[in-house]
């Protein structure tokens, strides 16, 4: 077979690679676009969508539809809360000052003043009787029926004297009281009860008749006071908690619109308004903070994510698709909400990209999810907790009974959380329980089936390794297994020992058991073009190599990884798979024929370069397992070492050699990691390459014997 250029055949640039080239600019693009793409298509679908279960209303008039809630509710009500402080206000009493003492003293040296000169005008011998009566009824303090005047002349000296000292006693008692501006006229009617009967029919009535023009307001509104009263009346009342119970008729057709029912409606979103720019904002620093939250986890946990532009473009396009669903489906519903499959998106995620990645991502969703549903905690913790668990689920999916087992997790899950939150509730619905509790056993099924849905056809669509293609090439009966096993039966049995090994180690570490087992059936296929030259497909002797220069041996070595990228592409294998192909001898030296070329040739002309592998390094824990069992186990074979301590000098020193020679630099593989993976490749090889007892020629033919006739 004829072998191809290498830089048709050598595959896609490692992301790691790609990072370490690249420019803060071009990593920066591609963070923006990633981002640019779930936020539009969000605000897209958050600033133009309106709910068909949506009405528009105006307050004081009749509603055109009957709407009942679709779901309980519990908010603070500025209506009722408003109410409640008018009511408290209402009951705070007006604050008066007084009464003021001053204007009692005023009042009383009025009344002497008035007094004194009643008696002038008595005594004075130039006016006649009508000047006099004029005189006393001009007096502006005093409001005097007819008849008064001519009364207060008539009287003798001593009676008057009697009126004065009553009179000033009358008002200075009337003044001590409260007297406000809107009881005047009570407090003057009041006079005749406090005028004493000591005195004579006549002189009580002329106090009754001069006193009243005497008293004034000596009480005043305090408007500051009483403001400062109303407002700490309304301050102390606390917000009004208003409970809107699932299927409460919020309004009836034809009734009048009342400002309660038109909150009502707001909170449940279930208000059909023109795009408010409070909306708009809301809608589009939500959708920003997610996007930018979740862009940064990206960026800092999953940047080789965005060096893979296919993979980059399917997790934007399942939150996008996700967003505008939930945005399409949730908003003004009672039961959709707990049908929408969140944990679908985290599962897909899960098993198509990272575990961690989809368990952020089913975050992401319940948050978006409880925004569409009017803020629900209840809706948040329900989408994440199935999320959550079906992550969990399938983690590590190395069957399709996986997909059952999450349905049955979520299902559980779902009831749990949907129980919780109503089961505490002393006036819950059993009825609307049950049904919520069903709803949430129909999502499970949902999501289950979903994800196996677009776990089939989206892997190959976007060229993503899935477990189920990973599952099929392990079948002895893919045709280029089946070709390593007829053309390179040694190759065969080797990528059988190797795939143990790697996959005991891959447990043992926590990577991908499964990758890292089919990887090693097919990292060696390259050597089907020419299997004679390796050693393990070596049965009759002969070795090609002794006819061949070093360099062309060499060559021949080397290029089975190339043959084997080229079988690769013709047979369609996934990129994973191809980079154990490229990766199990990273950069390598071949070291026995470097070495007997440099004998050869005493070391002139002889360039290193020319004897090592192309590469790349290992990239991923997979590989590095394989480059560390495959050159293990070729090793061991070779030695076969008699006791278990030179098999773990072997493992260990080949550990060493491929850790102090740079090869495991560019993957995730720490000291500890290959502590563990160096345990797990002895207890393996125990098993295979143990010593085994020299039996004599007698017990060996018995034994043969005894293995002839066994059942």
């Amino acid at each position: 077979m004829k072998r191809p250029p290498a830089d048709e055949v050598q595959p896609y640039r490692p992301a790691r690679q790609q990072r370490a080239t690249d420019t803060p600019l071009k990593r920066h693009a591609r963070a923006l676009l990633f981002a640019l793409l779930v936020f539009v298509s969000w605000g897209i679908s958050f600033a133009l969508y309106s709910s068909p279960d949506r009405v528009k209303v105006v307050v004081g008039e009749p509603s055109l539809r009957a709407i009942k809630a679709p779901r309980q509710l519990t908010y603070i009500s500025e209506v009722k809360t408003q109410e409640a402080r008018l009511l408290a206000a209402s009951q705070v009493q007006d604050v008066y000052r007084g009464p003021d003492m001053e204007i009692a003293n005023q009042q009383l040296e009025k009344a002497q003043d008035v007094m004194a000169y009643i008696s002038a005008i008595r005594y004075d011998e130039y006016a006649d009787q009508d000047q006099k009566v004029a005189l006393i009824e001009g007096i502006p303090d005093l409001i005097l029926p007819a008849q008064t005047a001519p009364m207060l002349l008539d009287l003798d000296e001593r009676v008057w004297e009697q009126v004065i000292t009553e009179t000033l006693r009358v008002v200075d008692l009337a003044m001590r009281d409260e007297i406000r501006e809107n009881q005047l006229a009570e407090a003057r009617r009041g006079v005749p009860r406090i005028t004493t009967h000591a005195l004579s029919y006549v002189q009580r009535e002329l106090v009754n008749r001069i006193v009243p023009g005497l008293i004034v307001p000596n009480t005043f509104y305090d408007d500051e006071q009483t403001q400062a009263n109303y407002e700490a009346a309304r301050n102390a009342v606390e917000p009004v908690h208003w409970t809107i119970r699932e299927g409460e008729s919020v309004l009836r057709e034809g009734e009048i619109v009342t400002e309660l029912a038109y909150e009502k409606l707001k909170v449940l979103g279930l208000l059909d308004v023109d795009n408010q720019w409070q909306d708009i904002a809301s809608f589009s620093l939500f959708g920003l903070l997610m996007v930018v939250s979740f862009s940064l986890y990206v960026i800092k946990s999953q940047p080789l994510l965005l060096y893979r532009p296919r993979r980059g473009f399917l997790l934007a396009l399942t939150m996008a698709i996700v967003g505008v669903t939930a945005r399409l489906s949730i908003p003004g519903h009672t039961l959709i909400p707990y049908l929408f499959p969140a944990a679908s998106v985290a599962m897909l995620i899960t098993i198509l990209l990272d575990g961690q990645l989809g368990v952020t991502a089913g975050a992401l969703v319940a948050i978006l999810i409880g925004f569409n549903a009017g803020g629900s905690v209840e809706l948040v913790v329900y989408a994440f907790v199935g999320s959550l668990v079906g992550s969990l689920a399938v983690w590590r999916m190395d069957n399709l009974g996986a997909f059952a087992r999450a349905g049955v997790y979520i299902a559980l899950a779902n009831v749990a959380a949907v129980t919780a939150f109503h089961i505490g509730n002393k006036a819950y619905d059993p009825v609307g329980l049950l049904q919520l509790a069903g709803t949430g056993l129909l999502s499970a099924a949902l999501s289950a089936s979903l994800t196996f849905v677009a776990f089939s056809v989206i892997g190959r669509l976007f060229g993503i390794t899935t477990s189920l293609q990973l599952l099929e090439l392990a079948r002895p009966t893919h045709p280029l297994f089946r070709q390593l096993l007829i053309k390179a039966p040694g190759t065969y049995h080797h990528s059988i020992v190797t795939s143990n090994l790697a996959e005991r180690a891959a447990e043992a570490i926590g990577a991908d058991a499964l990758l890292a087992r089919v990887g090693s059936y097919y990292h060696d296929v390259g050597k089907i073009s020419r299997p004679y030259f390796f050693a393990e497909n070596q049965n009759d002797g002969e070795n090609p190599h002794d006819k061949l220069d070093p360099k062309t041996s060499a060559e021949i070595i080397i290029a089975h990884t190339l043959d084997g990228l080229e079988l690769a592409r013709k047979y369609r294998l996934p990129d994973k798979i191809a980079d154990f192909i490229s990766e199990h001898h990273g950069t390598t030296l071949v070291t026995y024929f470097y070495r007997r070329a440099s004998q050869d040739s005493n070391g002139n002309g002889i360039r290193e370069e020319d004897f090592r592998y192309p590469g790349p390094r290992p990239q991923s824990r997979e590989t590095a397992i394989v480059m560390l069992a495959d050159s293990i186990e070729a090793s061991v074979r070779a030695n076969r070492p008699a006791t278990q301590a030179e098999m773990e000098r072997i493992v260990r020193q080949i550990i060493n050699d491929r850790l102090v020679g740079g090869q495991l630099d560019e993957c995730d593989l720490t000291l500890k990691d290959l502590d563990k993976i160096r345990r797990a490749f002895v207890s393996v090889l125990q098993g295979v390459y143990h010593p085994r007892i020299q039996y004599p020629e007698k017990a060996k033919g018995r034994a043969r014997h005894s293995a002839s006739t066994a059942p």
